[in-house]
């Protein structure tokens, strides 16, 4: 009864394609289950990139959902389906066996306050609760200045980002493990680039970058 009262205030639709009745549909588990995909963005982060798919469709709406509506509860099947793209790509020797940790990428702090938290942690969270060879470090920041990069050409985004993705204070993590940087959507590549660049100086050693979506 419950249930059914909250459904009627607050009807519950699939965060990827809308259908009614359910939170996260089979057919948008499916699309974001495919096979990751290897991308060459314009700006090269000096190691491989992949996604789960194209800007569009299912995924464009789970990253828009999950980033601008607050759907929390999409970070459960979005870290199922980023787990699984990380077995896959272990299976297929893209990624080194064992263990691996996974770096978030950095968000503006004022744009992660707005949304009650960062949803890539939220998802990556959700991922290595499948995987104990997992372990999330979100060890990386954006200072202060940095702009909202919708609309920005890649010139623009260089400049913004330029020397502003930052380690956070008291970083302490073991730096012999393999990293894997996750972001939610890859564009023109800078904001990957930078947090490798920033992640190398530190002494880590970046393996990959794996997002949900490329536009």
């Amino acid at each position: 009864m419950l249930q059914a009262l909250l459904d009627l205030v607050l009807p519950v639709e699939c965060g990827g394609c809308g259908r009614p009745g359910t939170q996260w549909c089979r057919s948008c588990a499916r699309a974001l289950g495919d096979a990751p995909a290897t991308v060459r963005p314009r700006v090269d982060p000096g190691v491989p990139v992949w996604t789960l798919g194209p800007y569009r469709g299912s995924h464009r709406r789970a990253v828009v959902a999950a980033k601008e509506h607050g759907r929390r509860d999409l970070a459960e099947p979005l870290g199922v389906a980023l787990g699984a793209a990380i077995v896959r790509l272990r299976r297929w020797g893209e990624l080194p066996a064992g263990p691996l940790s996974v770096v978030p990428a950095p968000t503006r702090a004022r744009a992660a306050r707005a949304r009650g938290g960062d949803p890539v942690t939220r998802a990556v969270r959700a991922a290595a609760a499948h995987d104990r060879a997992l372990r999330v470090v979100p060890v990386l920041e954006t200072a202060r200045g940095v702009r909202d990069s919708v609309g920005l050409s890649a010139a623009q985004r260089h400049r913004n980002l330029a020397g502003r993705v930052l380690l956070r204070r008291g970083a302490g993590v073991p730096r012999e493990r393999p990293v894997l940087l996750v972001d939610d959507v890859l564009t023109t590549g800078t904001t990957a680039a930078e947090a490798v660049r920033v992640l190398v100086s530190a002494g880590f050693r970046p393996c990959g970058v794996l997002v949900i979506a490329a536009a």
